[in-house]
């Protein structure tokens, strides 16, 4: 497998340091609002990623932080009137929610930067004791000077990064791109004694200390969106490089391309967000990961409606040739198509070429299925999809099919079949069901679906036609095939 590494620039054949274990850390997210689909779109990636490298036989050992100690934080939670850990609480089990709503695999360990304060506050001194950071103030800020190779990972000079950023001026830094790992306390700001005084950490050296306490010295790949390149992860980099002594800190870095709503990247601090749980709202799980698994991972997207409903309804084609029965004895060959899957996957994780595998085979199943036996490619076209996290599970809506009407068909449809002669297929309408349901639910319309067979079978054509319109007028349709009848609910345009 080839993975794009953004350190050296090219994409690179993957294989972990000792062969078997996968290191992976993916920064997580800042918990002050709800989780939004920008977050969902880096996640869904790296989870497509840690689900193809267990397929492969790794064993993956996926670490993800909360910086649950922030600016925004504070601020959001003073205007709450809130103490920051409830805020920070309240948006971390909506992370959960959402992550596990979206079929995303969870994390082996979440850890949090108030939790690792022992930790963070170690690494900062062996920063200080090495010479690669200085106190000033009650601050300590890491001495950019001090790292040759600063820059690395964004391809720029000290200079060029000088240049090119607005620098707050501050006096006790020894350069301006200086940056700092401990913060002296602030009135109302929640605080830890440390050596240099009562303070917090910055936001580099949490990530920093929870990856090498929780993955070790070296990992084998750092994820994140693009926004991280720099300066989180160049001074990431920094860092943790000078503070272990150990080089690489990562041997691959992986990015993502961002979520684009409007003409900007979608943002909690821009305000332009969708949340994860509107969408989920709207539209299946499987929709949202097949929209954002339909652009290369790391390419920008933009976010529309047009977009999801346009995978709710690819999903209808994908989901439809695993309920097909087969028709005949000939297995349908299917390896073409799951060789194409696994060689889009192979090269950087090419989702978009291995989707465009799937909907092929569904579309071979689909022209074979009444003359071969399609059984094993069923099974081939599940489980390329499951591990691009698909559970191929119907739209679940509400059927929105009011008891009154449904009750009403029936009796109308049992008295017209008894009219008739058909009393045997009236007699499957029993006088607990015309005495009328209280709600209608999918075994309900499994019944009409073998009644209306039913009716054609004994060449009651008008009344089968009178069934298939009752239900497309409730948004079910009907399709019919020379092995039977399938029944879906209609996707929405």
């Amino acid at each position: 497998m080839k993975l794009y590494n953004t350190l050296s620039g090219d994409a690179q054949e993957f294989a972990p340091a000792d062969g078997k274990t996968v290191k992976m850390y993916v920064c997580g997210v800042t918990p002050y609002a709800s989780t939004h689909v920008g977050h969902a779109l880096s996640y869904v990636a790296f989870d497509a990623l840690r689900r193809y490298l267990e397929y492969l036989g790794f064993e993956v050992r996926h670490v993800q932080n909360f910086t649950d100690v922030d600016d925004k934080i504070i601020q959001r939670a003073q205007e709450q009137g809130i103490e920051p850990d409830e805020l920070a609480e309240q948006y971390i089990d909506d992370f959960y929610e959402t992550m596990d709503g979206l079929n995303i695999q969870r994390a082996h360990v979440y850890p949090r930067a108030t939790q690792e304060m022992g930790p963070i506050i170690e690494t900062i001194q062996t920063l200080v004791d090495n010479g690669s950071a200085y106190q000033a103030g009650g601050d300590v800020f890491f001495r950019v000077t001090k790292k040759a190779d600063y820059g690395k990972l964004s391809h720029r000079t000290l200079d060029g990064m000088q240049a090119g950023a607005r620098i707050e001026v501050d006096e006790n830094k020894e350069h301006p791109m200086d940056f700092v790992l401990w913060k002296g306390a602030r009135p109302g700001e929640p605080s830890w004694e440390s050596p240099w005084g009562p303070g917090r950490p910055g936001w580099h050296i949490e990530c920093t200390a929870m990856a090498v306490t929780y993955l070790g010295a070296t990992l084998d790949i750092h994820g994140g969106g693009q926004d991280l390149i720099f300066p989180h992860h160049e001074n990431e980099i920094a860092q943790s490089e000078a503070s272990t002594g150990e080089v690489p800190f990562s041997r691959y870095w992986v990015h993502n391309g961002l979520l684009i709503l409007g003409a900007d990247k979608m943002s909690k601090s821009l305000g332009n967000l969708v949340s994860v749980k509107e969408a989920l709202e709207k539209y299946t799980p499987d929709a949202i990961r097949l929209y954002f698994l339909s652009s290369h991972y790391r390419r920008p997207l933009i976010y529309t409606d047009e977009g999801c409903n346009a995978m709710e309804q690819g999903l209808h084609r994908l989901r439809e040739p695993l309920i097909r029965p087969s028709g005949g004895s000939t297995p349908l060959n299917f390896e073409a198509f799951e060789q194409r899957f696994f060689e889009a996957m192979d090269d950087d994780l090419n989702t978009p070429r291995a989707i465009a595998a799937l909907f092929d085979l569904a579309r071979e199943i689909n022209r074979d299925y009444a003359t071969k036996d399609v059984s094993t490619a069923q099974e081939c076209l599940r489980h390329l999809g499951g591990i691009l996290g698909l559970t191929f599970e119907k739209k679940k809506p509400p059927l929105n099919i009011g008891a009154e009407s449904y009750n009403a068909m029936l009796r109308d449809l049992r008295a017209k079949l008894t009219e008739a002669g058909q009393s045997g297929l009236a007699g499957l309408i029993s006088d607990a069901e015309v005495a009328g349901a209280d709600t209608v639910s999918e075994p309900d319309i499994d019944r009409l679906i073998t009644l209306r067979a039913g009716c054609r079978e004994h060449k009651q054509y008008a009344l089968a036609d009178e069934i298939r319109d009752w239900l497309d007028r409730q948004g079910v349709s009907v399709e019919d095939s020379a092995a039977g009848s399938i029944w879906a609910y209609r996707p929405r345009s």
